[in-house]
């Protein structure tokens, strides 16, 4: 593994150095160096990237369409050299047989569980579409059993489902279909794959720049607690072939029931959007430096206008800051090639 062989790299020319037997060091040209800049995006193509960071380990996803993959790495400016495995095919037929869409890999009381969308063999339609859970118990998400514990038991059918914490309680928020909507959806769970509480849909597209493209869409839900405990919610607005895809947020003041969808408010207009000639801004995570110093968002892009949904979104990542409020400030896009201090560490 190649963040662990470069660590082992460095404990072994720390020992040379300290007992003075320096033919036991590896050569300077075996010492991995993280770089101090990247530049976006990270890889050529990656729609609906997902980061985890854990201890300093970056794990890394996206769509691929027909299985799921991991990434590994602890210098996130070479995610293209990074480790990475299948670590998951669907079956041939079944409810979640193909059209994989939108992995992301959370740890959960010291377990690992990927959620994906999948749709129905047979099918194509948004009515055959759900969110599935595959769960492994082993230390490296890269190896282990994956156990498939079927689909998250919504009442509508959708897709991009994620989880968060709050409160000691575990809740699942996902993008419903709900007649010529898609809606974001909220439930507590009883455990990472089974809802407890009835749904309570929270944002419908009801602005006009959640509706470009010929669809009216509100999609790919993430959670962000405010460093004044405010509750944020981003999404993605509008169809991923439309150049004004962009990310929305709703708001919940701090303490506030996330089920009671009176307590979320929705901001007016687009609160990261395309520009610096960055086209299509969406369907983001979040994630922090590994010294916890640093907040960051990433999300697919397009690199020129017209270029629709496909393979060619790529995965972006920058820092954000907080105002004076405690709202999340995500500035504009960072421009393609420009040099980026890598993650804190």
């Amino acid at each position: 593994m190649a963040h662990r062989a470069s660590k082992l790299a460095f404990a072994l020319a720390a020992f040379g150095l300290v007992a003075g037997c320096a033919d036991t060091a590896p050569p300077p040209a075996a010492i991995s160096q993280h770089a101090a800049t990247f530049t976006n995006p990270l890889l050529p193509s990656g729609p609906d990237p997902w980061i985890t960071q854990v201890d300093g380990t970056y794990y890394y996803t996206h769509t691929t369409r027909d299985r799921i993959a991991l990434w590994r790495t602890d210098d996130i400016a070479d995610l293209k050299d990074a480790e990475h495995a299948v670590v998951w095919t669907p079956p041939k037929t079944g409810p979640n047989a193909h059209l994989i869409w939108a992995p992301e890999l959370h740890r959960i009381d010291g377990k690992w569980f990927l959620y994906y969308s999948a749709t129905a063999s047979g099918h194509k339609d948004d009515l055959h579409r759900g969110v599935f859970v595959l769960e492994n118990d082993s230390a490296d998400p890269l190896t282990g059993e994956w156990i498939d514990r079927g689909r998250v038991d919504t009442r509508l059918p959708g897709i991009d489902g994620t989880v968060f914490r709050y409160k000691g309680d575990l809740y699942f928020v996902y993008s419903a279909y709900d007649g010529p909507d898609s809606a974001l959806a909220i439930a507590r769970m009883a455990n990472p794959w089974t809802l407890a509480t009835p749904e309570t849909v929270i944002a419908r597209p009801d602005k006009a720049w959640e509706r470009q493209g010929g669809r009216q869409i509100v999609e790919g839900p993430e959670f962000l607690l405010g460093p004044k405990g405010d509750l944020f919610m981003t999404y993605s607005g509008s169809a991923c072939w439309s150049d004004d895809y962009a990310l929305g947020l709703l708001h919940a003041a701090p303490g506030a029931d996330p089920l009671d969808a009176g307590a979320w408010a929705k901001s007016p207009g687009p609160v990261f959007k395309r520009g610096n000639g960055v086209y299509a801004t969406g369907h983001n995570g979040f994630f922090t430096s590994p010294d916890g110093s640093e907040n960051w968002i990433i999300y697919h892009a397009n690199s020129g206008p017209d270029m629709g949904c496909t393979p060619k979104r790529a995965p972006h990542i920058q820092k954000f800051g907080w105002t004076d409020a405690g709202w999340p400030d995500f500035g504009e896009p960072v421009p393609e090639g420009e040099p980026i201090p890598v993650p804190s560490r």
